[in-house]
């Protein structure tokens, strides 16, 4: 059996990949590590200074079986991807298929984010990917840092509501007008539904994650 693991920085995200995942393929089992110090350490002292507890974390999880990690935080996923590389495991970024498939929707992107951290990692990965793809991006910013204390809390309901809030306002008064939004962070996965009136793409980073990951471990025509 095809295993992914997840490495989490909150716990509220192990439910939501895990869900994914048997919604896209039942016979993929799935490993979930949390660790919320990471996340903590990485915004107070940059994330090179997490990369001896993010290799051991990967380890632990290729030792219980994981053939892939989906690394599910936006701000150490960066250098997951990195010390994996180095270790020889095979990790995904949660926002590198996102970041992707957004730069194919439109040259106009609305990154939005509310952690600067989250919109410092993705900014150069949507340029990455732009460039590898033959495109050109223009990113408009949208900020929600208000937001984050209610995700910390565990209101996730207050948090969807308010990062749709202030896209909303922002999507409606940028000129000239966004071909696509881009929601950050993995968190920000509630506030998808709550933008359909926009009537544009508004990606989010778990399902395209989880649809990139088993792609990744389960053999093409099984």
């Amino acid at each position: 059996m095809a295993t992914v693991g997840f490495l989490h920085t909150a716990h509220a995200h192990v439910r939501t990949f895990r869900d994914l995942l048997h919604q896209r393929d039942e016979t993929v089992a799935d490993l979930h590590l949390v660790d919320t110090g990471l996340l903590a350490a990485a915004r107070e002292r940059g994330a090179a200074s997490v990369r001896a507890p993010l290799a051991d974390r990967l380890r632990r999880l290729v030792a219980e079986g994981a053939e892939l990690v989906l690394a599910t935080c936006s701000e150490t996923g960066p250098e997951a991807e990195r010390v994996g590389a180095e270790a020889g495991v095979r990790v995904l970024r949660v926002d590198r298929p996102m970041a992707e498939a957004a730069v194919l929707a439109g040259r106009r992107i609305a990154l939005v984010s509310s952690l600067d951290e989250a919109a410092a990692t993705l900014r150069p990965l949507l340029r990455e990917c732009a460039v590898a793809n033959g495109r050109e991006v223009d990113l408009v910013e949208v900020r929600c840092p208000d937001a984050w204390s209610s995700f910390e809390s565990g209101d996730l309901v207050t948090y969807s509501a308010s990062v749709a809030e202030t896209v909303r306002r922002a999507v409606r008064a940028v000129r000239p007008p966004v071909d696509v939004v881009v929601l950050a962070q993995a968190s920000m996965v509630g506030a998808a539904p709550l933008l359909r009136e926009l009537d544009l793409p508004v990606l989010t980073s778990p399902r395209l994650a989880v649809e990139a990951a088993v792609e990744m471990v389960v053999p093409i025509g099984r």
